[in-house]
Parts: C-alpha cells; sequence; structure tokens
C-alpha cells in the first residue's frame, strides 16, 4: 500500500470539489426542469380503429413458439420484436408538455443544468 495515493475525479488533483458542486448544480436543474414537463398518453390507432391489439400478434407467437421449444431461436427474435413494437408505440404516443413558469425560473433550471455539467467536465480533465 505504499502507492496508494488519492486523486481527486478525472485522476487529477483538486477536481474533486467541483466535481460534487457540479453533480449537485446538475441533478438540481434536471429536477427542476422535469419536475415543469407534463406527459400525457394517446391511443394507438390506424384508420380511426385501435390498432394496440395488432402490435401484440408477434410477441404473442413469439411466446406460444418458445413454449412448444424453448430454444427456438425464432421464438426469441419474434418475442423481442413484439416488445420493441410495444415500447416504440408506448412512446411514439405520447404527448409532453412544458408547463407555464417564469423567466426566472426557466433560466435558474437551464443555468443549473449547464453550469452543473460544465463544473462536471472541468473536474473530469
Amino acid at each position: 500500500m505504499s502507492g496508494f495515493r488519492l486523486s481527486g475525479a478525472g485522476g487529477t488533483p483538486g477536481g474533486l470539489v467541483s466535481f460534487f458542486v457540479g453533480l449537485g448544480m446538475a441533478v438540481a436543474g434536471a429536477y427542476m426542469l422535469t419536475s415543469q414537463v407534463s406527459v400525457h398518453g394517446g391511443s394507438w390507432t390506424i384508420g380511426g380503429y385501435s390498432a394496440f391489439g395488432l402490435s401484440l400478434v408477434p410477441l404473442l407467437f413469439g411466446i406460444g413458439m418458445l413454449f412448444f421449444d424453448g430454444s427456438s431461436r425464432l421464438g426469441f427474435l419474434l418475442v423481442f420484436i413484439g416488445l420493441v413494437i410495444i415500447a416504440a408505440g408506448i412512446l411514439m404516443n405520447l404527448t409532453i408538455y412544458f408547463v407555464p413558469t417564469s423567466l426566472f425560473n426557466t433560466l435558474m433550471m437551464l443555468g443549473l443544468t449547464a453550469g452543473g455539467i460544465g463544473l462536471v467536465v472541468r473536474s473530469l480533465r
């Protein structure tokens, strides 16, 4: 243990305090920013009809194939494709709104986030 030396962030001396201050600023700014966002879900429609059931078809075929043969590569592929289709459908049907807030609050949120990221990056060089 004679060669052990405690160093700061990024292996350089003196960067530990600015790293944690910057991390705290970035986390606080990101928390404030995300608390001002409202997310609403929509419906899956194709031509006016619900399309969620259609997105389950590859997943259900893949699960059925895996119950028949647990080592089926096609079954695993269909399950994976089905999960990707469902996740993409959920994300594509989200509506995201920025809740009205004052200019001061917006500048504080963005300034804390940008300044914190800047301090973290500076402490790592």
